[in-house]
């Protein structure tokens, strides 16, 4: 009966014990409610009162979590100093985010349309609320192909962006060839108009359309016209100085040309055409020179004609003056330019000669000036000349005293000059003057023939003729392009190389200076630049100068193969013109190179010109005749077929040209069926007759028969 009591005791023990153990977690559990609680609604409060609205308060025991996203680095420290008042900081955990600053900052809205003959492409970001498709339509009704490159970003439409977008889209309609930058508020037209008037019509469309809120920025720009020959004529006469034609290669040269205009006289600022064609890059350092000139003469003018430049100065000019200011001129010009100077001489009415004069500089335009019957003989002159030449200028003045038959003899002066490369006629009433250069070693028999054949008997002439070799293209000599690049080919196919980092020819030449000893047989009278190149490594110094070294071995080695090199010039360039990379070997040795470059396309002949031989004569004299011709080598051709000619052809109907040949030796003009000669009036009064303009009662031929036209197979 023991043993139930003890069972029971053991059992009340651990009922208990339990209890004991319950009512302890129990309490625990209301204890760590109680302070969580406390400690949450502490915090949150503490929060609220900073005004930290965005952060949540999360409490596990005595663990306090803070979370949330702050609007930036300083808020959530502050917000976790002030929940750090409420509660222990290390209770404290930090899991708060801070908000992107990406996401809080509206993106750039940008939309580039570029348009060229291929369609148009749009590229850029824009507002989720842009209707892409409305752009589309707008710019697709000229069957335009569009590429739609844009992304969208979802924020607020900003300021200015509707108008800035709808301009854009006007800008891309109006043009062909643009780049059109949108941006809120801002238009960008970077467009190629056709021309000048182009330009001009889309710039004043643009702007008209442009709203007052949109910013435009226009940079349009026309095609520059091709212009030769390049010229420029500065005049300083009783009106004040002014341009009769100005041109230039770019802005900068146009600032300078117009700025030297102002500097000489020039109250307005003076236009002057953009174009393509100058003959050097020095042209703005010629024509301001040549402007600086004339204004320093105070009268006068010169014309730039591509390289050629002619100063004329009235005779009021004090010829000590002239000299100086020419001198001055021809220094300062670049060494490609040609000086021209003319100073008028003081007409004298009792004494003052009779005189035409005309000047044709080398590869340049023919300048006149002179005396002239009436305005009519003027331009039949003037006329003349420009079949034959290209004019610079014509001074003629009319003078009703001039002798009979004198345009005649101006006319035939200039038809004499036509045998000259350069030179100048005088021709006055007892002689024709004619000196200049030529390529034609018959040149003079040629202007004497065309004289005598122009003015028949009794008209003296001089003539003094210069014969250039260089300037005979029966000889085929080369230019200097085609010296240039004859030296180049050889210095290609060469193995001429140099010691590393040195200056000294490695191996043998002799080969390469043989062919060079050739190619400069007839080259060695032009300005040629022997250059040295380099590859980058090492030092730019340290190249510049091996190249320099290199060149003038090359030119030292011609000299030494009996090659003359007085007009040739080493220079260096290191590395500063690389014609491939330098990252390979390969390119590195294309680059170490020696290249020829012709300086000046005129020879410089040291050795002088043969001295001219002038001859003089009186047109139509009897000369001997030459021996007869033997008979021509070759197979005997057959009599030319065709119909029986007459003896003697009918004259011509119109005017009777000026030119005929007398009886002495020469062929006489035909007039009808008489052989007669005509006086200089004569012939003059024949330029006289007017030509008449066909109209509704002029007679016109019938058709032909039809026998003839079956013969010739319906050709007409």
């Amino acid at each position: 009966m023991a043993r139930p009591r003890r069972l029971s005791t053991s059992l009340a023990t651990v009922l208990v014990l339990a209890g004991a153990g319950g009512l302890s977690w129990m309490g625990a559990e209301a204890a760590a409610t109680y302070i969580e609680t406390r400690s949450a609604g502490a915090v949150a409060a503490a929060l609220q009162s900073g005004g930290h609205d965005w952060a949540q308060v999360q409490t596990d025991g005595l663990r306090v979590t803070l979370t949330g996203t702050a609007p930036s680095e300083v808020e959530r420290f502050r917000a976790l100093g002030q929940a750090g008042t409420a509660v222990d900081a290390s209770r404290l955990q930090d899991a708060m985010t801070v908000a992107s600053i990406e996401a809080m900052t509206p993106p750039d809205f940008k939309v580039e349309i570029l348009r060229s003959d291929e369609g148009l492409s749009l590229i850029g970001l824009v507002p989720a609320a842009t209707d892409r498709d409305a752009m589309l339509r707008e710019l697709r009704p000229a069957g335009n192909a569009v590429s739609d490159l844009l992304e969208q970003a979802d924020h607020p439409v900003p300021d200015g962006w509707p108008e800035a977008l709808r301009l854009g889209l006007q800008a891309a309609g109006m043009t062909e060839q643009a780049k059109i930058s949108v941006a809120p508020g801002q238009v960008t037209v970077a467009a190629l108009a056709a021309d000048r008037d182009d330009q001009i019509r889309l710039e004043t469309a643009l702007r008209r359309a442009a709203p007052p809120q949109v910013t435009l920025d226009l940079q349009i720009t026309a095609p520059r016209p091709v212009i030769a020959p390049f010229t420029l004529r500065f005049v300083i006469d009783q009106t004040g100085p002014r341009f009769d034609a100005c041109v230039a290669t770019d802005d900068d040269d146009r600032a300078r040309i117009t700025a030297a205009a102002q500097a000489a006289g020039m109250a307005a600022v003076p236009s002057c055409t953009l174009g393509l064609g100058a003959p050097s890059e020095d042209w703005a350092d010629a024509a301001t020179a040549a402007i600086a000139a004339v204004a320093e003469l105070g009268q006068g003018q010169v014309t730039l004609s591509d390289e050629d430049v002619t100063l004329n100065a009235p005779a009021a000019v004090p010829r000590a003056l002239f000299d100086q200011v020419t001198a001055q001129l021809e220094r300062a010009l670049p060494a490609t330019y040609h000086l021209q100077a003319q100073l008028e001489q003081a007409e004298v009415v009792q004494t003052a000669p009779i005189e035409f004069q005309a000047t044709l500089p080398p590869s340049g335009s023919l300048s006149m000036r002179g005396r002239i019957a009436d305005a009519q003989m003027r331009q039949a002159v003037d006329s003349f000349a420009r079949s034959r030449f290209t004019v610079a200028q014509s001074g003629l003045r009319t003078d009703p005293a001039v002798p009979s038959g004198w345009t005649v003899r101006v006319i035939a002066g200039l038809e004499a000059m036509g045998t000259l490369q350069a030179g100048e006629v005088r021709v006055t009433p007892d002689l024709i003057d004619l000196r200049g250069v030529s390529g034609d070693p018959q040149a003079s028999d040629r202007a004497a023939a065309l004289l005598s054949e122009r003015l028949g008997t009794g008209a003296r002439y001089q003539l003094t003729i210069t014969y250039d070799r260089r300037l005979d293209q029966a000889l085929g000599l080369p230019n200097g392009e085609e010296c240039v690049a004859r030296l180049n080919i050889i210095m290609s196919e060469s193995e001429i190389g140099f010691e590393p980092n040195r200056s000294s020819i490695a191996g043998n030449p002799e080969q390469t200076m043989d062919r060079f000893v050739r190619a400069m047989a007839d080259c060695s009278d032009f300005q040629i630049e022997a250059g040295g190149h380099t590859d980058s490594q090492g030092s730019e110094a340290f190249n510049a100068e091996l190249s320099r070294s290199r060149a003038q071995a090359i030119v030292s080695a011609m000299a030494e193969a009996g090659i003359r090199v007085a007009n040739m010039t080493a220079r260096g360039y290191g590395e500063s013109r690389p014609v491939a990379t330098n990252q390979t070997e390969e390119g590195r040795e294309i680059n170490r190179r020696i290249e020829f470059r012709l300086l000046s396309p005129h020879p410089l002949d040291a050795t002088g010109l043969p001295a001219p031989v002038t001859v003089s004569g009186i047109t139509g004299e009897t000369t001997e005749p030459d021996p007869a011709p033997e008979p021509a080598q070759g197979p005997q051709l057959p009599p030319m077929q065709g119909p029986d000619l007459p003896a003697s052809t009918a004259q011509m109907q119109g005017p009777q040209l000026p030119h005929s040949r007398d009886a002495s030796g020469m062929v006489p003009m035909t007039v009808g069926v008489a052989e007669e000669f005509q006086t200089l009036d004569e012939r003059e009064e024949n330029l006289r007759v007017p030509v008449l303009t066909p109209d509704d009662d002029t007679p016109r031929p019938g058709p032909r028969p039809d026998s003839v036209a079956a013969r010739s197979g319906g050709q007409d």
